[in-house]
């Protein structure tokens, strides 16, 4: 069962770099929901520059599934999140996406799907479009309630050396943020 989101409001923020949620279906199976995107956003230069210099970059895409109430504020039903670590070697002028389920730590990259890319822009490529990843479990969704979906794909400031951190406060070159909600459409046959 294929189901649809309705209703996209997009804020635009002038300082922080935007991108767009070009495509985004869900899929309730018997086991859970399933969250398929299509990402479009360019990586800041000042971002490129210090990738190209060795730097990793790490970014966190998280999903959250609210349920509607009308006597109080939403409530939180499931959460998922993902995070991602680019990294550029230059002696070997390859490019490193690892993907976990866990946060990634300079001191290892723990348990992470680590894949190998001869430019940017299909390592890019790669990061941009997501396929089934779980982010609610089937029993966490009320079949017969409203719910919000809510999506972001950010990069991870608190990642970066700490000489980094300080200079990128407040400045735009190093905000990257591509956020989209909507609404879950109830089933057929639901009231």
């Amino acid at each position: 069962m294929v189901i649809t989101l309705l209703g996209w409001p997009v804020s635009a923020q002038a300082e922080a770099n935007r991108g767009e949620v070009a495509e985004l279906r869900l899929q309730r199976l018997d086991d859970g929901i399933y969250l398929s995107t299509s990402l479009e956003f360019d990586l800041p230069e000042l971002v490129q520059d210090a990738l190209r210099k060795g730097i990793p970059m790490y970014f966190v895409m998280e999903a959250q599934v609210m349920r509607d109430r009308w006597y109080w504020s939403d409530r939180l039903v499931a959460e998922a999140t993902r995070y991602l670590r680019l990294s550029y070697q230059p002696l070997t002028r390859r490019w490193r996406l690892s993907t976990s389920a866990s946060p990634i730590t300079n001191t290892g990259l723990g348990v992470a799907l680590g894949q190998n890319f001869d430019d940017l822009e299909d390592a890019l490529s790669a990061m941009q479009r997501i396929s089934r990843w779980k982010i609610a479990e089937a029993a966490a969704i009320d079949a017969d309630a409203g719910h919000t979906i809510q999506f972001r794909f950010r990069l991870d400031m608190s990642q970066l050396p700490r000489p980094f951190q300080i200079g990128a406060m407040g400045r735009p070159g190093w905000n990257l943020l591509v956020s989209r909600s909507g609404r879950l459409a109830l089933p057929e046959g639901a009231k």
